[in-house]
């Protein structure tokens, strides 16, 4: 049985997933990732153990299908997470700094202050912040002091290394996107910003395609040698591909800690006037780069957690479903879930957790729906925010992740966008989107074999009149206003 193995190394876990022709899964293996944080807002990973776990679960994965033949592997990682290794040991010279992490606030306000804020915006498509790969890069050599032959990458540039047994120092398009260190546009290396930033280009990875043969695995790994690793893409990216949003007007929605809506933009690279991120989508052979709008939201899976852990209004996550329908509606409250500040649009770090709306009539279940309610709030935000900067009408919104496993905040995310809200079968979509990518390099599927694999699981349609939906979104959005101006 021939299959293409994906690799999804996120920020929790490392995980590997065969899929077979048919797109379906073979087997899957997972082994949790331990997070490091050294002083308040820093979080750190071990490089070396993100790969023993990763080239661990993968020939777990193998060992489950006796007989299964590799037509190739593709990767998938967390996007933006630094490491910096010595080429001649293959050693990273620090643990490695995890997207999260928020160490070089005060680089990036000092290069802001000295008005370089239009320029990374223009040619990078983000935002001066420390999210991005860039000023970690500079924190991680001016800091360790680090001397020598060495080589900058970000997750999928680390694996591939690895696999390779050091021959291939490579990323594809969309994990240099969010470098803060690639020019989206004339899709190389910014020499104007490595200048800026004091980095040799020498450190950098070479850039290649998104579904493309870019290295074979080597001798004396776990896993078969010579399997070409042919597909590449970070984890929204590879989301959005998986979901088959491969043209201008598509949008997903990952459901997690937090989200991440993606549209896609087609061959337009589109500037963003409401604090969206431009990123490249997908880079296929022979084919001219596809661009997609992002936004960031920062707390909507936690603020379930919160309900669980910090107030005990529920025992589970999954709780918070039976617990809000137990009500037809939240009886005014607005809940806020702005723990550590507000992202797109707003991109405010001092706004705070906002409750309103409170009466003695209020109950844990009416909390509960305006949780759900609050997810939902926030991603008709950045949606409204896709629709003014590209004027691209939405016509649905497709969902992966856990919590687009609750009908309930489907058909209340359905109500508050005013479009059809699409939950794909396979829950896998960002694996999925990697194994992709792999295939199509090798031929093991075609673009119209993707486009037939791909089916909606439910499909969730509005509900509510425009009327009720605008009365709840404009009182959702004066109560940000106020989590905001409080703070």
């Amino acid at each position: 049985m021939r299959a293409i193995l994906a690799l999804d190394q996120g920020t929790t876990s490392s995980r590997a997933i065969l899929f077979d022709e048919r797109g379906a899964v073979l087997a899957l293996a997972q082994r949790e990732l331990q997070q490091f944080y050294p002083q308040q807002g820093w979080v750190e990973h071990d490089a070396e153990e993100i790969w023993s776990t990763q080239i661990g679960v993968a020939a777990e994965c193998i060992a489950k299908v006796p007989g299964v033949e590799l037509a190739a592997v593709g990767i998938t990682n967390q996007r933006e997470t630094t490491v910096v290794w010595d080429r001649a040991t293959g050693k990273p010279v620090a643990n490695a700094i995890v997207w999260q992490d928020r160490r070089t606030a005060a680089d990036c306000e000092e290069l802001r202050a000295s008005g370089y804020e239009a320029l990374f915006r223009q040619r990078t498509g983000l935002l001066l912040d420390p999210y991005f790969s860039g000023t970690k890069l500079r924190w991680l050599l001016r800091e360790t002091k680090a001397s020598g032959d060495l080589a900058f990458g970000t997750i999928d540039t680390w694996l591939l290394w690895k696999l390779s047994g050091g021959r291939a120092h490579v990323t594809d398009a969309t994990n240099a996107s969010r470098t803060l260190l690639f020019d989206i546009h004339r899709r190389q290396w910014d020499h104007e910003i490595l200048d800026l930033l004091e980095l040799d280009p020498s450190l950098l990875p070479e850039v290649r395609g998104s579904s493309e043969a870019v290295a074979r695995t080597a001798e004396g790994l776990p896993i078969p040698a010579g399997i070409p690793i042919a597909g590449v893409a970070g984890d929204q990216q590879a989301a959005l591909f998986g979901q088959r949003c491969t043209r201008a007007g598509m949008a997903k929605n990952t459901y997690g800690t937090g989200s991440f809506v993606v549209l896609h933009t087609g061959e337009q690279a589109v500037a963003s006037s409401h604090g969206l991120l431009t990123t490249i989508a997908c880079s296929l052979p022979g084919e001219p780069p596809q661009y997609a709008l992002e936004g960031s939201i920062f707390v909507t899976g936690a603020a379930v957690q919160w309900l669980r852990d910090r107030l005990g209004i529920i025992e589970t996550a999954a709780g918070i479903e039976p617990l809000a329908a137990s009500v037809p509606d939240t009886n005014g409250v607005v809940f806020v879930p702005a723990f550590t500040g507000l992202g797109t649009p707003h991109w405010d770090p001092h706004a705070r957790g906002t409750i309103t709306g409170l009466t003695l009539g209020a109950t844990a279940a009416h909390l509960a729906r305006a949780t759900l309610e609050s997810i939902a709030l926030q991603t008709v935000d950045v949606l409204d925010a896709m629709r003014d900067d590209s004027g691209i009408p939405l016509t649905e919104l497709r969902v992966d992740g856990g919590a687009s496993t609750n009908d309930l905040l489907m058909q209340i995310q359905a109500d508050l966008a005013g479009i059809p809200v699409i939950r794909t079968r396979t829950s896998e979509t960002t694996a999925l989107g990697a194994a992709y990518l792999a295939g199509l390099a090798v031929g093991f599927w075609s673009e119209s074999d993707l486009d037939t694999q791909w089916q909606a699981g439910r499909v969730f349609e509005p509900r509510i009149s425009a009327d009720e939906r605008g009365a709840k979104v404009g009182l959702w959005r004066t109560v940000v206003e106020g989590a905001r101006t409080r703070s």
